[in-house]
């Protein structure tokens, strides 16, 4: 599979001041690909889903958690602004979301749940250092949380793309309004959920009954 690279927004700030890739807290493509992260049945139906709860904006991320048969089970979302694309800061971001949102699975053997990211940024859908970062806090949060590790898509103007699996679509964007939950595909009803508390700091988060 071949990838574009291009810079991150961050990635001259993070090379002056050190940055990420100093410290190896960045995944390149290939090695998230080496990883065997599990792919999803319905990406779409699953961007569509996040993109209509969330509505996020550039420098939004939303990480979502999966049930056994791909159904939503929680979800937050949150503004990451940052001077360095940081898998470090990235990591712990996540994981106080997810404390947030949903228990822990630390005591089960095998993970029975899983993680995905979406990102939504400016640029291209082209790799990014910043990406890499935050697939390396993605992976880090998971296995920190009890859960599996799953998908980390971007979403630019040009639409969504699940980095590593070469899928995507032009809608939605980094500049599509969200569509309303009502009028999704009838095999989104499942994700359905009812929102816990309101907006404090930067932070939407949904929980499922």
């Amino acid at each position: 599979m071949t990838f574009g690279f291009a810079p991150s927004s961050t990635t001259s700030l993070a090379a002056a001041a050190g940055g990420a890739s100093r410290h190896g807290r960045l995944l390149e493509p290939s090695e998230w690909t080496a990883a065997g992260v599990p792919l999803l049945r319905n990406p779409r139906e699953v961007v569509s889903g996040l993109h209509s709860r969330h509505g996020p904006t550039p420098s939004t991320a939303v990480i979502a958690v999966l049930g056994p048969e791909e159904q939503l089970v929680a979800s937050a979302s949150f503004v990451q602004k940052s001077v360095s694309a940081d898998g470090w800061e990235y990591r712990n971001a996540l994981l106080s979301r997810l404390r947030r949102v949903i228990p822990h699975d630390l005591r089960r053997r095998t993970p029975v749940r899983t993680a995905v990211l979406m990102y939504c940024r400016d640029g291209d859908e082209r790799w990014t250092e910043e990406d890499g970062a935050w697939m390396w806090g993605l992976r880090d949060a998971c296995t920190l949380h009890g859960l599996r590790c799953g998908a980390y898509i971007t979403l630019t103007r040009g639409g969504w793309q699940v980095v590593g699996e070469g899928r995507g679509g032009r809608r939605p964007g980094s500049d599509s309004r969200p569509e309303p939950l009502g009028s999704l595909t009838p095999e989104l009803t499942p994700l359905t959920l009812s929102t816990v508390g309101g907006t404090s700091e930067p932070l939407r988060r949904t929980a499922a009954r």
